[in-house]
C-alpha cells in the first residue's frame, strides 16, 4: 500500500467519505413543493399577480360601455320629464286647479318624438278642478285624460290632441252643491237619491235618472217619491230644479259627453272626442 509524506492512504477517500454515487441519489434527492411555482421567478420576469389586473380591467370595460348603453336612457328621461313639468304647469293655470297635475309622456324615445312636434301618447289626471262662471257650478273632483298626438303652437297659446279620451269623477257633495240637494246613491243603477226639505222639518226623498245630453250637460228626469208625502207645490219646486240639465263648463274644448254612471260615492262621467283643445286663457 502506499502512503504519502503524510501517512494518509489514498484510497481511503474512494470508498468511504465522499462516494459520488450517493451523493447524487440520496443525500440531496430534491422534489419542489407544491406551493412553489411551477417556473421560477427570473428577475426581471412579471410577477403572475398581473391575472386579477387584467380581470379589473375587463370589469371596468363592461361598466363603461353599461354606462354607455344606458345614457340615451338617462337623456330621455331627462327630456321626458321637462316636458311633464311644463304640460303640468300650464295645465294647472290654464284650468285652476290647486296643485299641478300628474303628467306622463309614454312612448320610447321622447327626444324624437318632442324633435317631430307631436307627442305620440300623454296622460293628465288633475284633481279639484273649479268651475267658475257658471250659475250652478260642478267642480269636477277628478279628470283623467289619454290624449293621442298631441301638438302645440309655436307660440305656446294653445295645445291640440288629435284624439282624445277622458273620464271625469263629480262626488255627490259637489253635485248636491250644483242642485241644492242632498244627493245620493239611488236604489237603482242610473238613478240618484235627493232629500227634500219642507216646512215644519218634514223630509220628503225622491229618486230620478240621470243621463248625459248634448252640450256635456247632466239631465236629471223622472223623478218619484220613495219616502214621505210630497204635496202639489213641493212637486212643483222639484220641476224646476230637475227641468234644466246641469252643464260641464271645465272641460276642455272637443270632449263630448258620452255616458253617465252612478257609484257609491259620485257620477263618473265618459267623454271622447277628436281635434281636442286647450287654450289656458280660455279656461
Amino acid at each position: 500500500m502506499h502512503r504519502t509524506q503524510h501517512g494518509h492512504d489514498d484510497h481511503a477517500y474512494d470508498d468511504h467519505a465522499y462516494d459520488d454515487a450517493a451523493y447524487d441519489d440520496a443525500a440531496y434527492d430534491y422534489e419542489p413543493s407544491r406551493d412553489e411555482p411551477d417556473e421560477p421567478y427570473l428577475p426581471g420576469a412579471r410577477p403572475r399577480a398581473a391575472r386579477p389586473r387584467r380581470r379589473r380591467t375587463l370589469a371596468l370595460t363592461a361598466a363603461v360601455l353599461v354606462a354607455l348603453a344606458l345614457l340615451p336612457v338617462a337623456v330621455d328621461r331627462v327630456v321626458a320629464a321637462r316636458i311633464e313639468s311644463r304640460t303640468a304647469k300650464a295645465f294647472q293655470q290654464g284650468m285652476g286647479t290647486p296643485e299641478a297635475p300628474e303628467v306622463e309622456v309614454r312612448g320610447f324615445p321622447v327626444v324624437t318624438q318632442a324633435a317631430s312636434g307631436t307627442l305620440r301618447h300623454v296622460d293628465i289626471t288633475a284633481h279639484d278642478i273649479p268651475a267658475h262662471g257658471s250659475a250652478r257650478p260642478l267642480p269636477v273632483s277628478e279628470l283623467s285624460l289619454r290624449l293621442d298626438g298631441l301638438t302645440k303652437a309655436d307660440d305656446d297659446s294653445e295645445a291640440r290632441a288629435r284624439s282624445a279620451r277622458a273620464s271625469a269623477f263629480l262626488s255627490y257633495p259637489d253635485v248636491s252643491g250644483a242642485l241644492g240637494l242632498e244627493i245620493s246613491q239611488g236604489d237603482r243603477p242610473g238613478r240618484v237619491s235627493a232629500v227634500v226639505l219642507l216646512p215644519l222639518s218634514q223630509e220628503v226623498t225622491v229618486t230620478t235618472t240621470v243621463s248625459a245630453v248634448s252640450g256635456n250637460r247632466i239631465a236629471f228626469d223622472d223623478f218619484e217619491v220613495t219616502g214621505g208625502s210630497l204635496p202639489a207645490a213641493g212637486s212643483a219646486i222639484l220641476d224646476r230644479i230637475f227641468e234644466r240639465p246641469i252643464p260641464l263648463r271645465n272641460i276642455p274644448d272637443g270632449l263630448q259627453l258620452r255616458s253617465v254612471t252612478t257609484t257609491a260615492d259620485g257620477l263618473d262621467a265618459e267623454f271622447t272626442g277628436r281635434s281636442v283643445t286647450f287654450r289656458p286663457e280660455e279656461a
